[in-house]
């Protein structure tokens, strides 16, 4: 069986449970990328200081550190898809009474402060949630090629298609991206109450079970396994340093490269369309190496796209950087999500991808400080060198993780279908 044969034989099928749930995180991923860029924008025009607009980017990081493991927990103890559709539900009402107070004039900054910290505490339960309900939807062998398509989509939707839409529905009033938005979640929501899939079977709790305990629980799996603990901490150097350069890209691009803005749409642009190609790749390397060695591969060449960046003072080795970065990041991406999926037992996947995104969460503010740091100090180059630092310790990082690349964990039903190998 050629290499294709075999994908195709694993892909999810688009009929069905899959590509509703699909449907759902692309139709919500376009409303999102639209009032991600809106508030900004709203918050300027209502106030003149720095640090009152960048709060509000603050306020929606700062729930995920907040509430992130507890979101993980909660997501194991429920059921996922009813979790799912009800987040949506109230993330899409409360989007709308924003959009309805921008449009009568009565819009804030304590109320753009509040949405944004409400919606990603809403999002603390429904991504793990959703991570967590997918190898229920299709087989383990699937997985990969499932996360592949859902990125990739997802990708395609708020990194290329929102970005023209924002301009015009500003020019057509400010209400408008949020109450575009408050239609995707609403609709997103309905799409994801139609999937047909039975309430999770779980064991029973032993009495006096906290959540604490709980979260406790699946730290302690995590940090045991010998791929997903290293892997994890790879994880959050490479946020670091991306943190570190996507906060400052902008001067790398205007200042340092005389590009423009030109130059800095340019980058993003082809990031985007880099991100693209490697979700239509990922699967191809996976098979290739083993998705812990995909993850050592994806490591290296983004440690070589950065040292060219920050080193070759031309727009051009700037966007084939970014392009391989794009690339990259997306292999990554799918393949760190598949193998904790994989590697997790059923009961605990919610946790365990809670831990993952509570420590990406936490790189991306602190190398954000660490890049504005180091481009005062070291000048406008060092941040793209400093994440190149960075990712060369996280390919460090994943050497366990790469000899290591064993069968996952065996489902506790044990049924041969649900088994994967390497």
């Amino acid at each position: 069986m050629t290499g294709a044969e075999a994908d195709r034989r694993h892909a999810p099928a688009w009929r069905g449970a899959f590509g509703r749930l699909w449907s759902a995180a692309v139709i919500s991923r376009f409303g999102d990328a639209l009032r991600a860029a809106a508030l900004p924008l709203l918050a300027v025009r209502l106030t003149d200081e720095p640090l009152v607009v960048a709060s509000v980017t603050a306020c929606a990081h700062l729930p995920w550190l907040l509430f992130g493991l507890l979101g993980g927990a909660v997501a194991d103890r429920v059921d996922q898809r009813r979790a799912m559709w009800a987040v949506d539900t109230v993330r899409g009402l409360l989007v709308a009474g924003f959009a309805l107070a921008v449009g009568l004039g009565h819009a804030s900054v304590p109320l753009l402060l509040a949405l944004a910290f409400l919606l990603t505490t809403l999002q603390t339960l429904f991504d793990n949630a959703s991570t967590a309900l997918l190898p229920a939807l299709v087989p383990r062998a699937a997985l990969g090629s499932a996360n592949a398509r859902l990125m990739t989509g997802q990708q395609l939707a708020g990194g290329l298609l929102a970005g023209p839409f924002v301009p015009l529905l500003l020019g057509a009033g400010a209400f408008l991206p949020f109450a575009v938005d408050a239609g995707t979640y609403l609709l997103a929501a309905a799409l994801v109450a139609s999937l047909r899939t039975r309430p999770p079977e779980r064991e029973p709790r032993p009495a006096g079970g906290t959540l604490r305990a709980e979260i406790a629980e699946g730290l302690r799996h995590l940090w045991r396994d010998d791929v997903l603990r290293p892997v994890c901490a790879a994880t959050l150097l490479c946020n670091i340093g991306m943190g570190a350069l996507i906060a400052t890209l902008v001067l790398h691009v205007t200042r340092w490269l005389h590009a423009g803005t030109t130059g800095y749409a340019a980058a993003m642009t082809v990031y985007a369309l880099g991100s693209l190609a490697g979700g239509f790749v990922a699967q191809h390397v996976a098979r290739r190496t083993g998705r812990a060695r995909a993850l050592l591969l994806g490591g290296c060449v983004q440690v070589g796209s950065l040292l060219l960046m920050g080193t070759v003072r031309h727009l051009a080795a700037l966007l084939v950087g970014m392009l391989l970065l794009g690339t990259m990041g997306m292999v990554w991406n799918v393949n760190q999500v598949t193998l904790m999926q994989q590697r997790s037992p059923g009961p605990m996947v919610g946790r365990i991808a809670s831990a993952f995104r509570t420590a990406s969460t936490s790189g991306a503010p602190l190398g954000a400080l660490l890049g504005g740091a180091a481009a005062d100090a070291l000048g406008l180059a060092a941040p793209a060198l400093l994440a190149a630092l960075l990712f060369a310790l996280s390919v460090a990082a994943l050497i366990p993780a790469g000899r290591a690349d064993v069968p996952v964990v065996v489902p506790q039903d044990g049924s041969a279908s649900a088994r994967a190998t390497r």
